[in-house]
């Protein structure tokens, strides 16, 4: 799914399996976007899909993420980050974060704040 607009919806929350990740295609600041949206229950954090490491994408294969245990892997180089914030815990980039991009969930949709 591809949004242009800043209220247009990314996805349905139900779309993200608990604990998991998936990609999204987006307008953000008038570029398009590849988007990392991670779900842990209600609360939803998205991700610019690029590792701050090396400026590769984070996905094994197109919209394919390896999740475990909350931490989001890089597939590339096996840079670690948390889910909720972001931020690296181990690898290349240990101390760095992901970029984020805010989020917000209405009636089950999740939108670009």
């Amino acid at each position: 799914m591809t949004t242009t607009a800043d209220t247009a919806p990314l996805c349905q929350l139900e779309d993200i399996p608990d604990g998991n990740a998936i990609e999204v295609e987006a307008v953000v600041a008038g570029e398009p976007e590849s988007l990392l949206v991670y779900r842990h229950g209600s609360q939803v954090s998205a991700f610019y899909n690029v590792c701050p490491h090396a400026g590769r994408r984070l996905d094994y294969a197109p919209g394919r993420f390896l999740v475990r245990n909350g931490l989001i892997i890089c597939a590339a180089h096996g840079a670690t980050f948390t889910g909720g914030d972001g931020h690296c815990q181990s690898g290349p980039c240990k101390g760095d974060r992901l970029r984020a991009v805010p989020v917000t969930v209405l009636n089950g949709t999740v939108h670009l704040a």
